[in-house]
């Protein structure tokens, strides 16, 4: 009888769950939403700068005129159309910008609501949630739901007070107004430290970051 020779077996990973492995995507999509919503706010931030700028360049060149005299009424029609050119060139381009944010926050709550979803079907199968083991490491699966409502929540406010920054930009003409709102612009208040943390704790727990 010939001996049967003995492999090494590898050991295989854990098979998820179904509910595990929509946490784990959804994980995955928020980290993607929130690189979408970074690289779309800077350009935001360039674009709301270039109104700014050409409202002070503005305000610099009446400044001139009246000092030195009024300009030909040629000359004046002509900066102006200039002007209004490019400032409505420049608000189309910051509404897109708007839009794409708007569009991105809309799939956060979607994220959200599925999360809470997920939470509510396990919820019903173990019927009481003190008694569920974790899905992946430590986290009870209700607390997905929390950052995710969080997180939704928080640039829920962000985008609200973006649409007041486009809305309120272009008919500013105090300088240092325009710079309150392009600094709220770009260190996004609404947005804090602890958001970002939190989704490198859901990278962390669900297995995109590596213990």
């Amino acid at each position: 009888m010939e001996a049967k020779t003995l492999g090494i077996a590898t050991p295989r990973k854990p098979v998820l769950s179904v509910s595990a492995r929509k946490l784990k995507d959804n994980a995955a999509d928020w980290h993607n939403l929130i690189l979408k919503w970074d690289s779309l706010s800077d350009k935001g931030f360039t674009t709301a700068s270039s109104i700014a700028n050409l409202k002070v360049s503005l305000l610099s060149k009446e400044k001139v005129e009246l000092e030195s005299g009024p300009a030909s009424r040629e000359e004046e029609d002509k900066t102006n159309r200039d002007y209004d050119e490019g400032l409505e060139a420049l608000c189309e381009e910051l509404q897109t910008i708007l839009d794409g944010l708007t569009k991105i926050q809309t799939k956060m709550e979607k994220l959200s609501s599925t999360t809470k979803g997920i939470c509510e079907l396990e919820n019903y199968h173990s019927r009481e949630a003190s008694s569920q083991p974790p899905l992946f490491h430590t986290w009870p699966t209700a607390f997905f739901y929390e950052v995710s409502h969080r997180l939704s929540e928080a640039y829920k406010k962000e985008l609200l007070l973006k649409r007041t920054i486009g809305a309120e930009l272009a008919h500013t003409a105090d300088r240092n107004l325009s710079l309150t709102y392009l600094s709220m612009w770009l260190h996004q208040p609404y947005i804090e430290n602890d958001s970002k943390l939190q989704l490198e704790s859901m990278l962390l727990e669900t297995g995109h970051r590596a213990l």
